[in-house]
């Protein structure tokens, strides 16, 4: 859409300019490694820019024992969940064999999943990864394709006259027979009235184009990242509200209602406080329903300053969201953090990124990022790989699930305009993916997934001291990754800065 020319018998070629975003702020594709059955995949779904389009996937497998794989979107739940249509052949790479890319249309917005079929040496596996299918903006018409459209409409309108006073001056006419002046007088009064009626015909058609063209342009902000209304009351209680709720232009009764959320690894909402500009506090709270279309959580102690919030929830469908605001507040003298409730500070990020590869834990431990020497560039999944060592410098035996899972990961831009909650599963979230696991046969649950190659593990035996996370940055820039793991029962935070090319 996003094109000022209004033409009826144009509005088939322009609907491709999309509706829906979701639970990470300006981070769209899905990172997902999880098993299909015997194979270890790691898979990557480019959600495109306009709905409907075609999703790039991109799928590596961790073994060479892997003959073919098949593909096809479905919804995440409810009617057509269930029955998959025949899915397409994803190519082999020639150069990589255990790289294999597809191409998938996605014709609706909401929550996705793309199955994944994969046939081998081992058998059969499947697969099912979370999509949430978005619009990230409107197209606008091309000048040139304008200019074209725009004569072709002048030029049919034209003929349309010329066709009307053609047929009234010459019609029934013998052969031969000249027009006489009563019939050109006839034909020249129909072509004004037929004139009139197609200028009527395309100012009514362009009225009808503007409305629907603003129709459209709501319905790609509709999901984009809701605006949270935080309000502190009595000096230390946050509460969060999704601020469309309280506007009196309010359109859609089916956007996100905060008091129908569904949990997602044990909470309803995750709350990340982040003192901004400089990102050298944040805080990972979990903020409970206070009634209503209202969450609150007692803050900790806090400095006063500007603060960032990303809080994630997901609905009722699977679909992830993050709400995104910005509080100013003063000094908070709050409660102890407890429970899976965190918090960081150190050092500010300013300037361009060092790119650190090791991060001091308060016990004398520390969070190695295990990268390689190449720079890292935007738009290229990669797996980030942290291992974990205690004071002597030997890999820790204290790890203990977090949530249920190795360990957390938020990656924020510096200017916050990136932030993406991820998870040794990927960037999915684990509500979303147990809705599209559930049912499949032979699959591991979500949570035994996400706990790494050799979960799930007895309580009483520590997991490894690694975390591997599924990742790409979308947009160069500086970063900073908030690596989060338990250790003896205590929550412990690393940080690395990264330059993105």
């Amino acid at each position: 859409m996003g094109s000022r020319i209004q033409l009826l018998p144009l509005a088939t070629l322009l609907l491709g300019a999309a509706l829906p975003l979701h639970a990470h702020v300006g981070s769209p594709d899905v990172f997902y490694e999880g098993n299909a059955g015997p194979y270890r995949l790691f898979t990557t779904v480019r959600v495109p820019q306009v709905i409907p389009g075609v999703a790039e996937i991109q799928i590596r497998s961790e073994s060479g024992d892997v003959r073919a794989i098949r593909v096809v979107p479905m919804r995440l739940s409810g009617p057509g969940s269930n029955l998959p249509p025949t899915p397409d052949l994803a190519e082999r790479s020639q150069d990589d064999p255990q790289f294999f890319t597809a191409s998938l249309w996605l014709m609706e917005s909401g929550a996705l999943q793309v199955r994944v079929v994969v046939d081998g040496a081992q058998g059969q596996g499947e697969l099912s990864v979370p999509v949430p299918s978005f619009a990230q903006r409107t197209l606008p018409m091309q000048k040139p394709l304008k200019g074209l459209l725009l004569a072709l409409m002048l030029l049919l309108a034209a003929g349309v006259v010329f066709i009307v006073g053609a047929t009234v001056r010459e019609g029934n006419l013998e052969g031969g027979e000249i027009p006489n002046d009563s019939r050109r007088r006839r034909a020249r009064r129909a072509m004004v009235v037929t004139a009139v009626l197609v200028a009527a015909s395309l100012y009514f058609g362009r009225m009808w184009w503007g409305a629907d063209a603003r129709q459209f342009e709501r319905r790609v902000n509709f999901f984009k990242p809701p605006v949270a209304a935080l309000k502190l009351v009595d000096g230390r209680r946050l509460e969060i509200r999704n601020e469309a709720l309280d506007r009196p232009d309010f359109f859609s009764p089916a956007y996100l209602h905060l008091g129908e959320v569904i949990p997602d690894h044990g909470h309803l909402m995750h709350l990340f406080l982040l003192h901004v500009p400089e990102l050298d506090r944040m805080w990972h709270l979990h903020p409970e329903l206070a009634g209503g279309d209202t969450f609150a959580v007692d803050l900790p102690n806090l400095p006063a300053g500007r603060y960032q919030a990303f809080a994630d929830v997901v609905d009722p469908r699977g679909f992830p969201w993050t709400l995104v605001g910005r509080i100013d507040l003063p000094q908070i003298n709050g409660k102890p953090l407890a429970g899976d409730d965190s918090a960081w500070s150190g050092a500010p990020l300013v300037g361009p990124a060092a790119d650190a590869t090791t991060s001091l834990l308060a016990d004398g431990g520390r969070i190695v990022w295990r990268r390689s020497s190449d720079p890292v560039k935007a738009g290229v999944p990669l797996e980030f790989k942290f291992s974990v060592e205690d004071k002597d410098g030997l890999p820790a035996q204290d790890m203990q699930p977090y949530m249920g899972m190795a360990g957390h990961a938020e990656f924020v831009r510096s200017d916050s305009s990136v932030f993406a909650h991820v998870h040794p599963a990927g960037s999915v979230s684990m509500a979303a993916l147990e809705l599209a696991q559930a049912g499949m046969p032979g699959a591991a649950s979500p949570q035994q997934d996400a706990m790494a190659m050799s979960m799930p593990m007895p309580e009483s035996e520590p997991l490894p001291p690694e975390v591997r996370l599924p990742y790409g940055f979308p947009q160069p820039g500086d970063y900073r990754i908030f690596v989060q793991i338990k250790r003896a029962g205590r929550v412990e935070t690393g940080v690395f800065d990264a330059h993105v090319q």
